[in-house]
C-alpha cells in the first residue's frame, strides 16, 4: 500500500483528537514500509520529489515523528509505522528569546513548526560538530528522540548570551538555562 500524507493525516485526527501531542510512547505498530519523504538539511519536507505544500501536515507530521534506537525517524500511528529520511535533524530552531540573566535565566527556541521550547532537563541544548567540516552542530532536544539544530542566525543570539565557568578547574564556554549550564565550546 502506497501511503499519502493525507491518509495518515486522516488516521493521526481519528486517534488523537483533543491532544496537544499524540501518545507516541504507546504506539508500537509494525514497520509498514519506507515512504517517498525526505526531511532537507534545511527543513523543507519533500514528499515524492515535491515540497509539501501544507504547513498544517508539516505540523502534524512532526508531532507524529519519533526516532529510535536504530537511528533511523518514523512516522507513527496507532497502526502505522513509516520510515522517511532525514538529512540532518528533521526541525529547526530559527529564534531565540532569553528571560532573566546569569543561572536564572531561562532560553526559549522556537522551532520552524512553531513550537516554542524552553532549554532545560525537558529539551537540552548540546552543541557537537560535524565530523566533515568539524563546523558547530548546535541542537535541542525536541522529544521521541528528535532533535531541532538552530539555525546560523539562532546560534549568533545565543553566543550574545555566553559565559565562562570553572569547571574540574578548566574555563568552559557555555549558557545557563533553568539552572543548568550548557557547554557551548
Amino acid at each position: 500500500m502506497s501511503q499519502t500524507p493525507e491518509n495518515l493525516v486522516e488516521q493521526v485526527e481519528k486517534s488523537a483528537k483533543n491532544l496537544s501531542q499524540p501518545p507516541l510512547e504507546q504506539w508500537h505498530p509494525e514497520l509498514s514500509g519506507d515512504m517517498d519523504l525526505r526531511i532537507s538539511r534545511d527543513g523543507e519536507w519533500i514528499h515524492k520529489g515535491k515540497p509539501l505544500g501544507r504547513e498544517a501536515i508539516v505540523r502534524l507530521f512532526s508531532s507524529i515523528l519519533r526516532r529510535e534506537d536504530d537511528g533511523e525517524y518514523y512516522l507513527l500511528t496507532p497502526v502505522e509505522k513509516w520510515r522517511i529520511q532525514v538529512e540532518d535533524t528533521p526541525l529547526l530552531a530559527h529564534s531565540l528569546d532569553v528571560e532573566g540573566s546569569g543561572n536564572k535565566q531561562v532560553v526559549r527556541l522556537t522551532t520552524n513548526v512553531g513550537e516554542t521550547l524552553e532549554v532545560g532537563n525537558e529539551h537540552p541544548l548540546e552543541v557537537g560538530s560535524y565530523e566533515d567540516s568539524g563546523q558547530p552542530r548546535p541542537i535541542i532536544r525536541v522529544r521521541h528522540g528528535v532533535d531541532a539544530r538552530l539555525t546560523t542566525a539562532a546560534y549568533y543570539d545565543l553566543a550574545k548570551h555566553v559565559v565562562e565557568q570553572m569547571i574540574d578547574g578548566k574555563a568552559v564556554l557555555g549558557v545557563f538555562s533553568h539552572g543548568n549550564f550548557y557547554k557551548i565550546g
